[in-house]
């Protein structure tokens, strides 16, 4: 696909806050045919550096909560201001996946770009602990990296070379990705599929080297 609004942010400055698979890239496909209003208020589920919130905000109209862990919010704030975004438009907010602060049914929709991994695997997850802040007929759109095939249990020397057997615990195939949120009573799963930009998001790592 053409990601036609990501490129708006191919500049060195946006770049440098890309520590992965380009996330914004991987949150247009996304979002290529969704069906979140504009003007709905919307979680940036581990938002980082707050780069897919601003392109949440920017490029769909959201009120967007850019909730992460590890980010400081007041940096995170200097950097929506530099974006030209107004405060009530964008929110920081440090959180813990595990116990969001907001209010039940809170947000008409839920966007979770590369972390999701981190924090869902447990099957009781999306029940228990994203749900409950979701308003009914909301929508949750989840982007993250896994496997070809799941070899968990006989794992390549290959990938031992990059990677020890914990982190690979984070990565899993479509097919357990499916069975995992289909164990869930209170959602209704419309779609588990590979994505088509594998190449084209890990592109910018490859050219800086890293």
């Amino acid at each position: 696909m053409k990601y036609v609004r990501s490129e708006k942010y191919n500049t060195p400055e946006l770049q440098a806050k890309i520590m992965g698979p380009n996330p914004i890239k991987l949150e247009e496909e996304l979002l290529w045919d969704n069906q979140i209003p504009k003007g709905a208020v919307v979680c940036d589920l581990g938002s980082g550096q707050g780069l897919t919130s601003v392109f949440l905000a920017k490029e769909y109209g959201f009120t967007v909560y850019a909730a992460d862990l590890w980010s400081d919010p007041a940096e995170n704030q200097k950097f929506f201001d530099s974006m030209g975004i107004p405060k009530g438009q964008l929110i920081p907010v440090k959180a813990d996946a595990e116990h969001l602060p907001f209010e039940k049914e809170f947000f008409d929709a839920v966007v979770s770009t590369d972390s999701y991994n981190y924090f869902g695997r447990d099957p009781a997850y999306l029940d228990d602990k994203l749900l409950p802040f979701v308003k009914d007929g909301g929508l949750i759109y989840i982007a993250i990296p896994g496997m070809k095939r799941d070899c968990h249990e006989n794992l390549p020397r290959e990938l031992l070379l990059s990677w020890t057997p914990e982190q690979l615990e984070y990565m899993h195939d479509t097919a357990c990705w499916k069975k995992t949120v289909e164990e869930s009573r209170g959602a209704e799963v419309l779609s588990v599929r590979e994505m088509e930009s594998n190449d084209e998001v890990w592109a910018v790592l490859a050219e800086a080297g890293k």
